[in-house]
């Protein structure tokens, strides 16, 4: 794994232990034995489970592209190199969703994390009537009639 990449996994891990109160490791054997006890942990736990395994991923792309560079003649890449590039491009997209996941449970006020209507924001206005004005049409009142083409009456 690059120094980037310990970096990256090492905040996350520093604030699922700050979240949690415990050091990783613990809390993935507390979610072990009770999975039910914390849904916020056992979310963390599975997330952070899949970030890593992207990470793996993302480092075996990187590797087999610095390879591959090494390996080609010149300035032109060929297409092999070119696929293992956006290898790493989708590597990088789905390890960067995942730890998005994964700071989104971490941190409980979080959008979405407040119980309904929480995607609004806390100063969302309350509901109130349109801004503009609107005027019912009188009843009784004849209404324009517009012909259309090719309608039968």
């Amino acid at each position: 794994m690059s120094d980037d990449a310990d970096d990256v996994m090492g905040v996350i891990t520093q604030q699922i232990e700050a979240r949690f109160q415990m050091p990783l490791a613990d809390l993935r054997r507390a979610v072990a034995v009770a999975p039910h006890a914390s849904n916020d942990a056992t979310v963390v736990v599975k997330w952070y489970g899949l970030l890593a395994e992207a990470q793996e991923v993302l480092a075996k792309a990187e590797d087999a592209l610095v390879a591959a560079l090494d390996r080609a003649p010149g300035d032109v890449l060929d297409d092999p190199v070119m696929e293992l590039a956006h290898q790493v491009n989708a590597a990088v997209a789905v390890r960067d969703g995942r730890a998005m996941v994964v700071r989104h449970y971490t941190d409980p006020n979080s959008l979405g994390r407040k119980g309904p209507g929480a995607w609004r924001g806390a100063d969302a206005a309350p509901r109130r009537s349109p801004a503009l004005q609107t005027t019912p049409i009188p009843s009784g009142a004849p209404t324009p009639s517009v012909p259309v083409r090719g309608a039968t009456r």
